[in-house]
This record gives structure tokens, sequence and C-alpha cells, in this order.
């Protein structure tokens, strides 16, 4: 039976204590259906959100709790994770299997999450089943509270633009393949706003406005550029920038940044146009940039952009610096946290592959290929279950030997400040997201990452986010402060890959049972596998 207003309140309230009664809260209702639609001018079995394709935005303020209840109407189990949503002290609504259960057919769960000290331009996504594939995502846009300095003028219209990659296929048609041990084939074509073709965006000549650019794909890189205007940067994945500007801008899948752009130009239309990076052949689409005055039509060839070249798109990636005078979600400046002054006490070395195990496809982290256990990770954790998962059943460095299946889960100590470099030796682009944490990017380059490398790490002013890509046969070299309780998930943003195995769980462990550290199980968690039946707290 689906949860009233009133009932949500009611559940919002019991947890005040926890999360904090001052902080405003906001209520969604969502229903999640299949439904019929037709990206590419194909009919396609596609996700809904309350009817929607893309689903709708959630707009917020720093600090707001977001009550969000799900009912899922599809016949099969069903997840929404909030990328770039840090949990703090709360990995059991990340909503990956790792940490949550997913909402039966026929049922519903109410998401009870907070915004804590955050600001910026994230996504939500469905993290099961490869339902990403069809669909059942929409932007995230945390706004600054009121007395927070922002470090440009408010502009005149703020807007969501979702581009990807997108297949023909549905994605049970996808996911069997997957399951078969195959890999798939390119994808098709990219979407803007979920259209294939036919997005268009008006603006009034003069003034200027802020793009929330996500790439919500499945696998490919993204070039994203306007005809005949400048895009400034303000804003990656929750840290303000320095406000450069780029006529073209990559971004790789899984990854968010924020642009100012100004109608500057003459009163007509102009392309919008995503094309794919790395690939051959080149996937391109267009939407237009409409001129509310507008005498015409797009004219012109469509603008060209970089299609294989790697040292532009490295050399972009390292001109993305933190602007350490502006405010992020407190006051206090960005720069006033020193991260290159504080010793690391640990590094990680994480290195991709890819093979076959009993003649299927399956991919892998330090030779270890995730498979996911009867129970949720955290639950396991919570309910002390034995035999779910082993810590330390993935090392923390490349093995080099062949890949085997396992439910990989790292063990690191809470508040330890950490050297994490992911290492790529395959042809791809590659792209790594960890949740519940953003972490800063002090280095990345060709080749094998040694000691040595570190003289070349930026330990002043790197964007800190928490979606990186590592360029084929590089590497990329993070520094994290693993503050935050929790099983977390770092995962390959390669969506098949993710699916086959690309994805371990960093148990970020301390012996503390404060709620300065982390909170109870949610009192209206969902219990499955194993812990069927477990009771969380009294509602």
């Amino acid at each position: 039976m689906r949860l009233t207003y009133w009932s949500l309140l009611c559940i919002a309230v019991s947890v005040f204590a926890i999360v904090g009664a001052e902080d405003p809260y906001r209520f969604f209702d969502w229903n999640v259906t299949y439904g019929d639609i037709w990206p590419l001018g194909v009919r396609q079995q596609g996700i809904l959100i309350n009817g929607q394709f893309p689903g709708p935005d959630i707009h917020s303020v720093t600090n707001d709790n977001l009550i969000i209840n799900v009912f899922n109407s599809l016949d099969e189990p069903f997840l929404i994770s909030w990328s770039g949503i840090q949990q703090r002290r709360n990995s059991y609504v990340d909503g990956v299997y790792g940490t949550t259960c997913p909402i039966p057919p026929g049922k519903n769960f109410t998401y009870i999450l907070q915004v804590k000290d955050q600001i910026g331009s994230f996504y939500y996504f469905p993290s099961l089943g490869f339902h990403k594939a069809a669909g059942g995502f929409g932007g995230i846009r945390i706004l600054s509270r009121p007395r927070i300095p922002v470090p440009f003028p408010d502009p005149a219209g703020d807007y969501t633009i979702l581009i990807g990659d997108w297949y023909m296929s549905n994605h049970t048609d996808l996911r069997a393949r997957l399951d078969g041990g195959h890999k798939l084939p390119p994808p098709d074509g990219i979407l803007i706003n979920g259209r294939g073709s036919g997005y268009a965006l008006t603006v009034e000549q003069g003034k200027t406005y802020r793009l929330r650019i996500s790439n919500v794909g499945l696998q490919n890189s993204l070039n994203f550029r306007i005809q005949g205007h400048t895009m400034k940067l303000v804003e990656v994945e929750g840290t303000h920038t320095l406000q450069s500007s780029y006529s073209s801008l990559d971004v790789h899948v899984g990854q968010s940044y924020s642009v100012l752009v100004t109608a500057d130009q003459p009163g007509q239309d102009y392309y919008i146009v995503v094309s794919t990076r790395f690939t051959n052949p080149v996937n391109t689409t267009t939407g237009v940039l409409h001129y509310s005055n507008s005498a015409g039509p797009v004219s012109g060839p469509i603008p060209g952009g970089p299609t294989i070249q790697i040292d532009w798109s490295l050399n972009q990636a390292r001109s993305i610096r933190t602007n350490l005078t502006a405010s992020g979600p407190r006051p206090n400046p960005q720069g006033s946290y020193h991260y290159g002054m504080i010793n690391t006490t640990r590094t990680i070395r994480l290195a991709n592959s890819a093979g076959q195990v009993s003649d299927k496809q399956r991919y892998a982290v330090n030779s270890v290929s995730f498979v996911p256990a009867d129970t949720p990770l955290k639950l396991a954790d919570y309910f002390q279950i034995g035999g779910v998962f082993r810590v330390g059943s993935i090392q923390d460095y490349p093995t080099g030997g062949g890949i085997y299946l396992d439910t990989s889960v790292m063990g690191v100590d809470y508040r330890a400040f950490v050297e994490i470099v992911f290492q790529n030796g395959e042809d791809i682009v590659q792209s790594w997201h960890i949740s519940g944490y953003y972490f800063w990017v002090v280095g990345m380059d060709g080749g094998q990452w040694t000691e040595a490398s570190r003289a070349q790490y930026n330990l002043r002013d790197a964007v800190s986010r928490c979606t990186v890509q590592v360029y084929p046969m590089s590497w990329t070299a993070i520094y994290i402060a693993l503050d935050n309780v929790g099983m977390w998930n770092i995962r390959s943003e390669f969506w098949a890959r993710q699916y086959l195995g690309q994805q371990f769980y960093l148990r970020v462990y301390t012996s503390s049972t404060s709620l300065r550290d982390e909170y109870p199980i949610p009192k209206n968690a969902l219990t499955c596998g194993r812990a069927s039946g477990r009771r969380t707290r009294p509602l």
C-alpha cells in the first residue's frame, strides 16, 4: 500500500533527532512504471518516473532533508541510487545492492536522505538489473543557502542537461546478452534530455544561463559544445572551480559539470552538439539553442569537436581546478582545507582488467570480478551475519593473476587519509566513481604510475569530485579523507563492466557506536536475503 503524505511526515518526524529538526524537509512521491518511449525513433520499453522520461529533477538546498517515497510498479525488483550524494554516516540508503535491499514489485520504500554540507550538480539513476539502459534517471541540484556567497551572479535560468549514449534494444535484451557472457555492441545513438533529436533550449539575447550537464550514459565519453558560444566552467560535482572558458567540454561517463553560457550572439538559432570521444566512427547528435528573438533557423555546418585526441582531453582535465577563495556549502573558503599538507597513511593501487571466466566475459579490479552476495553487505555487517563477505577479499595492489570471482570488500580505517591510484592498462577510457565521498584529483598521466609520479601531483588546487576518468594506458591518482563510516561502492561507470564485476566495496570501519560517527539502521529499512525478518528499530 502506498504511503500518504502524512505517513511520510510521520516517518520524517521520527528521524528528526538524527538529521536535525532545524533543516527543511522536501517531500517527493514517485511511481516507477514501464512505458513506451521513442528516443531514437524506434519504440522501446522505457522506465518512467511519474510518467516522465527522463525523471523529474530534484531541487534542494544545502542540508535539506529529502523524503522520497518510491513505489515500484515494475515486474522486478528496483533500486535508485543518488550519484554524488554523500549520505553522511548513512550508507544504508545509498541505493546500491551492497547497501540497500531492492524494492519488491508492487511495494514501496521511502528514502530519507540529507544533502548535508553539499552544493552542486548531480543525478540519480536505477542501479539494478541494467535498468539504467531503460531510463529512470534524472537531475539533482543542490543550491547554496541564502547567506552563503556564490562566486557568480544569479543566472537568468538554470537548466539540467542529461546527455548519454543509448541503445535501441530494450534493457532486458541487453541484460540477457551480458548474462550469457557476451560483450555489448557499441551504442546506437546519443540522447539530450531523453531525445535523440529535437531538443531545444530557449534563451533571451544578452542574458546568462547555467547549464548543469551530466553524462548519464552507459559507456562513452562525450564532448559538449554550442555553436558560436563559449562556456564558463563554474562547478564540478559540488566544487566551485576556477572560471575558465571552453569552446567544448569533455564529459566522461558518470560525470557532472556546471557551465555559464551567455546569449551574446546575433538573434538566431545555434546548434547544441554532443559527440562521442575516442570512438570510431564518431556518433553525434544535435539540439538547438533558440534565441527568443531568432531571425532564422540553425545554419552552417555542425561544429566539429575533438574525436580521438587523448592529449587534448588530458590537458583540459588538468586545467580544471578548485576556486580556493570561493565558498562551498559553508561560508569558509574551499581552500581552507590544505589537503596537500596532510601525510597519506596508505596507498591503494587499483588496476582494471577484462577476461573470461568459465568461457564468459567478466571484468575485474585487481583480478577480482565482483559477484553480489545473497544479502546486502551493509545489512550483513549490521546484523553480524557470517559468511556473506570477507574483509580483505580484494588486495590493495594489482596481483597480476587471472580473473576470479568473489564478493570483494576492502577494509580501511575511519579517518585515514589515503592515496588511491587507478591504473588503466587497457585501450579504453575508464571512469571511476566512489560513493559517499569527494576526493582530490591530484594527478593523471600516461604510462605506468611509480612513486616518482608524485613529483607532478597538484597539492594546492586540485579539483574535488566523486567521479574521475583514467585515459587508455594511463593512471590517475587521488587523495581521499575517509571521514564517512559505512559500506561504499567503488565502481566503473562503464555500465556493462560494472554489471559484470568491475566494482567492489570499501568498508570504512570504526568500533565506535556514537551517532557522531554513524547513524543506526533506518527504522523503515527493508530486509532481504539472510537478513529477512530481522528487526531494525521500532518505527
